[in-house]
């Protein structure tokens, strides 16, 4: 059976599903078709038991290296050794356990909006019944307040409107009518159908139900959300790649040092298995993943103070990333706050001051307030508009809203800002509008005279005036309307007719002719102010910026245009997209940045054309329609506003004010965070690097273990953590903003980071390893281990200083900026001093208390490292000027 409902009459629909649309369906025909379609529901997602979803978080090729380790060490009588080490494997797997089940919530979310009820006929009578027993066929009865309970194509609507915000995006409610649409019509413009979730804001009507359950508009997004893949972050794609080359390395290595120290030194297997442990644990990063946690939980806390609540850690890097941003034009970029802002009469255009609802502004001629006395056709004008009107504006905790029609309540403000008072005159017959015709009508007495005052869509209102094609006086007021619409302005028109006293009530005849035009009203949703610097913040900073609306594509270029958005005239249409091939979206994407009339699939066909192109996207969204784009998206962004809960639960962020200045702020601290990310991987991994040297070193050379498989653990998940933790808290760098997004294939250990990590490694351990001999000789071969893990733990301490300042010396005026740096340096120090010196923890460690001459060679190999590594920032940078 045919899809195209809305481009089929009633006769045709009537036969294909076998019904009729004054009777509706007889009972066997229900159940054959129940038997056939199912129930009126969307189907259950099979739900992954949570131990389950724990368990997976394991599933990381140096989680099961270290689980290894820990059977080995239990086998061998090491207790303290496996507790520690399965410790460790536990923590990581609770942070991202901690993390789930978001797509879950937004299924729910979609579940929620369903109906509950509904009222059928059948067999010629009226039935309530529950939603989900609907068949194709049904006829259904909807009025004011009701939920659609499934996707409808019209047979009657009286004044009928819809709210389809949550399907669509469309902030006004949609007229509905019964006529026979083009089969190209967009999902937005299908004004003959009602679809199941949305809301009927006033009017009733009478449908035939020609989907249920899954087959219906919002069935389709939830098997969407199901179907969508959803991306890897950049971060946690290289984590992955970096776990496995490491887990390799250290596999082939200890396999290697195993063979060799049995055949060369001869040592028990059991000590040489636990020495090899020792490396296994000394090279895998075990902070690191609790740490990178950490940094990426405080940008999150950081970028909800900013009004950008993120869902999920791994997300606040990607944001660093972003080179595209895909953005709604109403509400997002512009103030979803309808404004007059020219008002144009026979021989004066008027400029009006003042945006949105509030009535504050003036109406000008030439940079001067008028007198609306001296203008009398501007008085009638704003007397019409203000009086042939169903809305009204009120202030309400300290915001000016629009009760009705935010059209109507921007003529409303504009009325209140003359500079008299305009009176809203008392309609004794009216017109309503309807989108048939295209106007509103009232008949009022003003100053003993009875007038018909009349608004509406300006060409219609040309003919209703007189006004003959071609003819001077309709050229003028084209030309006016075209000046209007090129840049984005919505247009209506007004007119007045003066009646017979003994006129009681007006129709549709008495409007036909004979009228007098008083002139046009320019109306826009005005841009943020903030918008338009958030949009050359996006640019100095290598983002492009594309525009995905609703809107008309005349309406959405000027707005661009005048937010400096594009300079490109090329506009795409929803329909268009949905005519091209993948490749040609992905070509289409690069050189447009305006799409308008979009449908639900469109966003997730743009969000995909962008990703094979390499790029990293942040795509916002509010409906329903937006929940597969967000999800699939790199970074989907959901209003806080005017956003339902399933594009809230399918997004990475949300924007507290839908504002989307804030997604630049919200970028601003991604790349700050990503920095600081990749200092702390900076300052962690040489520390590895230095106990798997020294390890290794001790086999190869036939030592005694300078540090055994527990103190290394202390040294890499207690102190790592600590001192990286300051890291989190360094200031963005002077010019982040204004170099272009990372590539999201770039490494994240570049080759000079490669070689800053062999070259700390190497300084720290080969120090220790130097004065090895002097320690044994001085103070004996108990102490040993315990000088060595100091030592270890200074060096960080000292190294986390160099890492600070990636391009400059660490010394600068910028030093003391980041008191974290201190506290923890000082807490450090303190945990230190306990581990040697209080009993138990001596005893858990296997360290020996120090004399204050001992703790000499600890500080001077960490004051020794900051200062060789200061010196090699200096050589690298400067005298190889690296970027």
């Amino acid at each position: 059976m045919s899809r195209q409902w809305f481009s089929l009459d009633i006769d045709t629909i009537e036969k294909q599903l076998e019904t009729n649309r004054d009777e509706g369906l007889v009972q066997r025909e229900v159940t054959e078709k129940r038997d056939y379609y199912g129930k009126n529901k969307l189907p259950e997602q099979e739900k992954t038991p949570e131990w389950l979803k724990f368990i997976k978080h394991f599933h990381d090729v140096l989680i099961y290296i270290l689980l290894v380790a820990a059977v080995v060490t239990l086998i061998l009588g090491h207790y303290i050794d496996t507790v520690v080490i399965i410790l460790v494997a536990v923590i990581n797997a609770l942070i991202g356990y901690i993390q789930e089940g978001k797509a879950e919530k937004a299924l729910d979310g979609i579940k929620n909006m369903l109906s509950l009820h509904a009222t059928v006929v059948r067999e010629g009578k009226r039935h309530d019944l529950e939603a989900e027993d609907l068949v194709p066929g049904d006829v259904v009865l909807v009025k004011a307040g009701d939920k659609v309970p499934a996707d409808l194509r019209l047979v009657e609507a009286d004044h009928l409107k819809a709210e389809e915000a949550s399907l669509t995006g469309e902030s006004t409610s949609v007229t509905k009518e019964t006529m026979v649409l083009d089969d190209e019509t967009v999902l937005g413009d299908r004004v003959n159908m009602l679809f199941s979730g949305t809301s009927i804001s006033q009017g009733t009507g009478r449908g035939i139900v020609v989907a249920t359950g899954e087959d219906t508009e919002i069935g389709k997004i939830n098997q969407s959300m199901q179907d969508v893949e959803e991306i890897k972050t950049p971060l946690l794609k290289q984590t992955d790649d970096f776990g496995k080359l490491i887990s390799i390395v250290i596999v082939v290595l200890a396999t290697l040092l195993f063979i060799f120290g049995l055949t060369f030194h001869q040592y028990d297997w059991q000590e040489l298995l636990l020495s090899v442990i020792g490396l296994m644990v000394a090279a895998i990063p075990e902070g690191l993943p609790a740490i990178l946690s950490i940094i990426l939980a405080l940008g999150v806390q950081t970028m909800a103070d900013n009004k950008a609540i993120m869902r999920t850690l791994p997300s606040v890097e990607t944001l660093g990333a972003v080179t595209i941003i895909c953005s709604d034009k109403t509400g997002t970029l512009t103030k979803n706050e309808m404004t007059v802002t020219t008002v144009v009469t026979a021989n004066q255009t008027f400029d009006v001051t003042g945006t949105g609802y509030e009535p504050v502004g003036e109406l000008r001629l030439n940079d001067k307030e008028v007198n609306v006395i001296d203008y009398p056709r501007l008085f009638q004008f704003l007397t019409a508009v203000k009086t042939v009107n169903e809305s009204d504006v009120i202030e309400k905790d300290n915001q000016w809203i629009v009760q009705g029609e935010p059209t109507e309540g921007c003529l409303v403000s504009l009325a209140d800002k003359a500079s008299q008072p305009i009176k809203k005159l008392s309609m004794q017959s009216k017109i309503p509008f309807d989108s048939s015709y295209k106007y509103m009508a009232a008949l009022v007495e003003e100053d003993g005279q009875k007038r018909i005052y009349l608004k509406g869509a300006p060409d219609r209102v040309f003919d209703m005036a007189g006004l003959e094609v071609g003819s001077e006086e309709r050229n003028y007021w084209e030309e006016q309307m075209k000046r209007r619409t090129e840049t984005g302005e919505r247009v209506i028109a007004a007119a007045v007719k003066d009646v017979s006293e003994t006129t009681e009530t007006i129709d549709h005849e008495d409007v036909s002719t004979g009228l007098t035009l008083l002139g046009l009203a320019g109306i826009i949703d005005p841009p943020r102010e903030e918008a338009i610097e958030a949009i050359k913040a996006c640019k100095q900073a290598g983002i492009t910026v594309k525009m995905i609306t609703g809107d008309h594509k005349d309406t959405a270029l000027a707005i661009a245009k005048q937010m400096q958005l594009t300079d490109r005239d090329a506009v795409v249409e929803g329909r268009e997209l949905d005519d091209m091939s993948d490749d040609e979206r992905c070509e289409v994407v690069k050189r447009v940045d305006v799409f308008a009339r979009t449908s639900p699939k469109n966003k997730l066909q743009l969000v995909e054309a962008l990703q094979t192109n390499g790029d990293i996207s942040a795509m916002t969204g509010d409906g329903v329609n937006d929940a597969p784009a967000l999800k699939r998206a790199d970074i989907g962004v959901a209003m806080g506003i005017k956003g339902t809960e399933v594009a809230k639960e399918a997004s990475e962020m949300v924007l507290v004010d839908d504002n989307f200045r804030t997604i630049v702020n919200a970028v601003k601290e991604g790349r700050r965070v990503y920095d600081n990310l990749k200092k702390t991987i900076l300052f962690i991994l040489p520390t590895n690097g230095a106990e798997a040297f020294l390890v290794m070193a001790a086999l190869l050379l036939g030592l005694t273990m300078l540090l055994s498989a527990v103190q290394i653990l202390y040294v890499n998940m207690v102190t790592a953590v600590t001192v990286a933790l300051a890291l989190a808290f360094e200031p963005i760098e002077r010019g982040t903003m204004e170099k272009p997004p990372r590539k999201s294939t770039e490494r994240l250990l570049s080759p000079y980071y490669m070689f800053r990590i062999v070259f700390v490694s190497l300084l720290i351990g080969g120090s220790i390893l130097l004065l090895y001999p002097r320690w044994v000789e001085q103070y004996g071969q108990e102490n040993v281990s315990t000088i060595t893990l100091h030592a270890l733990v200074f060096a960080q301490l000292f190294h986390m200083f160099n890492v600070r300042n990636e391009r400059h010396f660490s010394l600068n005026k910028d030093f003391f900026k980041n008191k974290a740096a201190f506290i923890v340096s000082a807490l450090l120090i303190i945990i230190q001093l306990l581990v040697t010196y209080v009993p138990f923890m001596q005893v858990a460690l296997g360290l020996q208390p120090l004399s204050l001459g001992e703790w000499f060679y600890p500080v001077m190999i960490g004051l020794g490292v900051f200062i060789v590594v200061e010196i090699e920032k200096l050589v690298t940078h400067r005298v190889f000027k690296r970027k």
